[in-house]
């Protein structure tokens, strides 16, 4: 099966960027090459970017507060396992408290870090990370990996507790996930949602349909375009052919 998410507000969506962008930097960072460190690097420049834009740490905050209350409030409930329903709590208050313990703007201690920032600045034009334009960055590119596996951890370290309270929010909201199965007729299906708040979409298909998924959601009606999927350049087309499909409903 292939999954496709689609996030219904900006809030799922920014956490799922940066899902993307954590997931991509550490794998990047705990290489060995010079020309990993560096896309590491980038990553934890659009870290910076993304989580910026938004008051990222009091919604993940608050988030976690209401789902402590409601984990807590299921206790001596016999049809929960107790020992999951503590451990999830317990990895919540601790990620909370680390969400408390950061201060000022997200990131604001590598905006103090001119070199950095040059960098940062830097690598927005083609090809401007060349030697002749940073050569400090170069000299740092040839330095020994782990001494450049130690400074991208102290760069990124920092950031982590954004991604520790990001992980909890998806892991719970996908664990909400109520499936159903639907057929698009001619790769078209459409589905009043009657003012009903969803948070993410996810559509799963059998890994050979020759079909992806596009889609469109309010809180009036869902909307999915199956179109046959090409890497030449032509402009998309619907597929003609029927598109059985599950269609999951995701919501905290």
């Amino acid at each position: 099966m292939i999954s496709y998410e689609f996030p219904v507000n900006e809030r799922i969506r920014t956490l799922l960027r940066l899902e993307k962008l954590y997931e991509r930097t550490q794998y990047y960072a705990g290489k060995e090459q010079a020309q990993d460190h560096h896309t590491a690097l980038l990553g934890i420049f659009e870290i910076m970017e993304v989580a910026s834009r938004a008051d990222l740490k009091s919604d993940l905050i608050q988030e976690l507060d209401r789902q402590r209350q409601s984990l807590a409030a299921l206790r001596n409930n016999p049809q929960i396992s107790e020992e999951a329903l503590e451990r999830v709590l317990a990895e919540i208050e601790s990620t909370h408290a680390r969400l408390l313990e950061m201060t000022g703007k997200f990131g604001q201690y590598l905006r103090e870090n001119d070199w950095l920032m040059a960098i940062k600045q830097r690598v927005t034009i083609p090809g401007g990370a060349s030697e002749f334009d940073l050569p400090s960055y170069h000299y740092w590119q040839l330095q020994p990996a782990n001494r450049r596996m130690a400074d991208l951890e102290r760069w990124l370290s920092p950031l982590l507790p954004i991604k520790q309270g990001l992980d909890i929010v998806l892991r719970l909201l996908r664990d909400s996930a109520k499936a159903c199965h639907f057929v698009a007729k001619q790769g078209h299906f459409q589905q009043m949602s009657g003012g009903k708040t969803v948070q993410m979409l996810k559509i799963a298909l059998p890994a050979d349909t020759p079909a992806v998924p596009e889609l469109s959601a309010n809180r009036y009606a869902i909307n999915i375009r199956f179109v046959v999927p090409s890497t030449s350049g032509e402009r998309s087309r619907q597929v003609d052919a029927d598109v059985a499909f599950t269609l999951s409903y995701c919501n905290l």
